[in-house]
């Protein structure tokens, strides 16, 4: 299944979080970019500008110019956040 929208996941290295979040969307078949934020505090400082966070995951899920972080833990938020996207998608004209 290929998907029309873009996801990106931020992590780091023994996030126990991070490694569910990656392995549900391979279970899916879901491409993602992942961005490393171990030993990267300059990539922190962009979590908490854009999301008010430091910790990760991070999931970004989008379509276009329309996107939508996930800063909650757990796969359920992932799921409802990917729903809605492809559900915005499906009315695109």
């Amino acid at each position: 299944m290929s998907n029309s929208f873009s996801v990106v996941v931020w992590s780091k290295k023994g996030c126990h979080y991070c490694t569910e979040v990656k392995e549900y969307l391979n279970s899916h078949n879901i491409a993602y970019q992942d961005i490393d934020v171990t030993n990267a505090d300059d990539r922190r400082d962009i979590l908490d500008i854009k999301y008010g966070v430091r910790h990760v995951p991070v999931v970004e899920i989008g379509n276009g110019e329309v996107y939508e972080a996930v800063t909650k833990v757990g796969i359920q938020y992932v799921q409802e956040a990917i729903d809605r996207i492809k559900k915005e998608d499906s009315l695109l004209p």
